[in-house]
């Protein structure tokens, strides 16, 4: 009974210390995959005029489409942070003392990377496309929203909008341009040119950019030269409509952003290409395997954290976190490949990193029993 209660206690204990390190561990790692966007991020800031509000927006985004690689390795890092201090500090032969085994410290370890996993899978089936989703839908829209970055000074751009614009001055953090010329070709029986002092890029509707961007030309004139005839209007405010078909067509979901319900219905649609099928299924097995490698890291953590006393590991959790995830994520890309290419069994190439990484947890913990 006595017993009973104190692994409870324990378990208790292992969690409330787990909780912390493993949120950290995700501001952590989610910090050092946003530092390798930091010059894409930067680019649309400086160069495209992007507001920060919509800058971090896109962050959130890009952190959202993250988290699937980041959940697993932070789990990692709080089972090896937290077993390592309790072993630096001698609480695992205290544990020991009292009556308790390993088994009364993987049992809570094991909870909490099942619970973990369950939250894992929904986010890498639902969460994760959405944001990847929505980061790609508005990357497609500011292209046409901050399309004056593409103008340069002086300089005739061709096949612009189905446009030639010409532009003595352009500011392109604020889309004002100068001294406009253009020539608009879109009706090729009726083509105009169009002279004008000023112009600036116009959001139809701000919260969704991108929707029904206006070139807004101010004090200008409109010519229009047929064979029978020749015409001249003047104007104080002229609006252009900018479409791009690319951007405004409706965007394919890209592998990344099918959602669990997507992948269903592509598997189970007869009229799915054999090769589209066989990519739908990598993708379901890619990311449920990452989602249960959870499990498997909580198998490890616990073999890996315990199997010394040494002081050096409870300042090192980060780095043994940071070399197995390395060495885990190449076998599971060569497996992605290998899966892709048709070299292996789907289900086998994208399991592969799992299954030995669950067989040399089960090594470390034996070796720690």
């Amino acid at each position: 009974m006595f017993k009973t209660y104190r692994a409870k206690l324990a378990g208790i204990y292992i969690l409330t210390e787990m909780l912390p390190s493993f949120i950290l561990g995700n501001v952590v790692f989610l910090f050092i995959l946003l530092m390798f966007q930091v010059l894409r991020l930067s680019d649309f800031l400086i160069n495209k005029g992007v507001p920060l509000s919509l800058l971090l927006q896109i962050t959130m985004y890009m952190l959202v489409s993250f988290l699937p690689a980041c959940i697993p390795i932070s789990l990692l890092f709080s089972i090896l942070l937290t077993l390592g201090r309790m072993s630096s500090d001698s609480e695992i032969i205290a544990f020991k003392a009292s009556g308790l085994n390993l088994w009364h410290i993987l049992a809570p370890t094991i909870t909490f990377s099942l619970v973990i996993a369950l939250t894992s899978v929904y986010i890498s089936f639902y969460a994760a496309p959405w944001g990847n989703r929505a980061f790609e839908i508005l990357i497609n829209r500011l292209s046409n929203t901050k399309a004056a970055a593409n103008l340069q000074e002086g300089t005739f751009a061709e096949g612009y909008f189905d446009l030639v614009i010409y532009a003595g001055k352009v500011n392109n953090r604020q889309g004002l341009l100068e001294d406009v010329f253009i020539y608009d070709e879109r009706d090729p029986s009726n083509p105009i040119t169009i002279i004008s002092e000023e112009g600036k890029l116009v959001e139809a509707d701000p919260d969704f950019p991108g929707r029904g961007v206006t070139l807004r030309l101010l004090n200008g004139n409109i010519h229009k030269n047929s064979e029978k005839n020749y015409a001249k209007v003047d104007f104080q405010t002229y609006d252009i409509s900018l479409s791009n078909a690319s951007a405004d067509a409706i965007m394919e979901k890209s592998p990344p952003s099918l959602t669990l319900d997507d992948i269903r219905l592509g598997l189970n649609n007869p009229l799915t290409k054999e090769e589209q099928r066989h990519s739908l299924l990598v993708e379901f097995h890619k990311r449920l395997s990452l989602a249960a490698a959870c499990l498997v890291f909580g198998l490890l953590g616990v073999g890996v954290g315990t199997i010394t006393n040494r002081r050096s590991v409870r300042s090192s959790g980060l780095v043994v976190s940071l070399v197995i995830m390395v060495l885990y994520w190449v076998i599971y890309i060569s497996g992605d490949s290998l899966a892709r290419e048709g070299s292996l069994p789907v289900w086998l190439a994208m399991w592969m990193a799992n299954i030995i990484f669950a067989a040399f947890g089960v090594w470390a913990f034996k070796r720690a029993w």
